[in-house]
């Protein structure tokens, strides 16, 4: 594990693997690093991977109190520390950090991000869903967290779900359950701030599941809107959790963008 401190002195750390141009991955709510696991030798065959744990799960550290700002220079602070040029790829949760982290962070090539949950006139998250996730939690039912929370929040569907369970990195999620409460909490407060993007002149690429629900499009429309340089490709035949359901194809669209 490769380890960088954060601007509030958290350390953040990275499973380094591969060899090349650096490339850091943040992952999305109730996972760690492991996650990435479907399409990390395709990725590791061209980069040198940082694949992260963000604050408050596997290698890293955690804060006296939760603020979404934190993990905005969490990511900074990762690519910076490597030094530049750096690409990053975030999903979900990691890539409305990793966007925010364009904003800061002063080392960045191009960009990744696979359906960050952006608010845009669209419900996400159900009517009293944190509640009964933090019921669950406090009856110790972390499996039940984070199944409720995939099935409910992304609308990650029944037979995916299941695919999802029968994967090694499910034991991480189950571990990180803790964590889910917090950051639904903190995303119900965020909102987009285009102004502040408009100097991001990296390239970007925003991936879209084809069979995602709407909010997730509206989403990705509402960064393109904001990000000069961004533009979308759609995963045809996915959802949420592509980097499961077709690694392959997840991985030929970000090598093929990183690459050129």
């Amino acid at each position: 594990m490769s380890k960088f401190t954060s601007r509030d002195g958290t350390p953040i750390a990275c499973e380094k693997t591969g060899s090349g141009p650096p490339l850091v991955l943040v992952h999305g709510t109730t996972a760690d690093h492991s996650r990435w696991a479907p399409v990390l030798p395709a990725l590791s065959e061209r980069f040198t991977v940082y694949a992260c744990d963000r604050r408050g799960r596997g290698a890293s550290g955690d804060g006296i109190s939760y603020a979404m700002e934190r993990e905005f220079e969490d990511v900074a602070a990762i690519v910076d520390g490597i030094g530049g040029p750096v690409d990053l790829l975030g999903h979900s949760y990691g890539a409305l950090c990793s966007l925010e982290a364009a904003v800061i962070a002063r080392n960045l090539r191009r960009i990744v991000l696979y359906e960050p949950p952006i608010p845009a006139g669209m419900p996400i998250t159900p009517e009293g869903v944190i509640d009964r996730l933090q019921a669950l939690l406090d009856a110790g039912d972390k499996d039940g967290v984070v199944a409720t929370f995939l099935g409910e929040v992304p609308r990650v569907p029944p037979e995916q779900l299941e695919r999802l369970r029968s994967l090694p990195a499910w034991r991480a999620r189950v571990g990180a359950a803790g964590t889910i409460p917090r950051e639904l909490r903190a995303h119900e407060q965020y909102t987009l701030a285009p102004a502040k993007f408009q100097d991001v002149k990296v390239p970007v690429l925003l991936l879209l599941g084809g069979d995602s629900p709407p909010f997730f499009r509206a989403a990705v429309e509402r960064v393109q809107a904001a990000v000069p340089s961004a533009r979308i490709v759609v995963l045809p035949g996915q959802q949420h959790v592509a980097i499961d359901t077709a690694p392959d194809l997840f991985a030929r669209e970000v090598v093929a963008f990183l690459i050129q």
